[in-house]
């Protein structure tokens, strides 16, 4: 599929670069990095899924006992 996208100009020459001295192309590069973005945000997911029957803890009470022990 084709498409457009703007990138800012410097992170697309050092993206040219990056292309040029892995002997890819920069459509190739960009997918790459697309795809690994990808596979983290489902590995993310994942965790979300498995930990989400945990049971949660209140953050100000939980600062306010990290205070109160001298942690912070």
């Amino acid at each position: 599929m084709r498409t457009t996208i703007t990138i800012n100009d410097k992170i697309y020459k050092a993206l040219r670069i990056r292309a040029a001295e892995c002997g890819e192309s920069v459509s190739s590069v960009i997918e790459d990095a697309v795809k690994e973005q990808v596979l983290e945000d489902l590995e993310d997911l994942q965790i979300v899924k498995e930990r989400e029957n945990e049971s949660a803890i209140d953050f100000h009470l939980f600062v306010k006992e990290l205070k109160a022990d001298g942690l912070l």
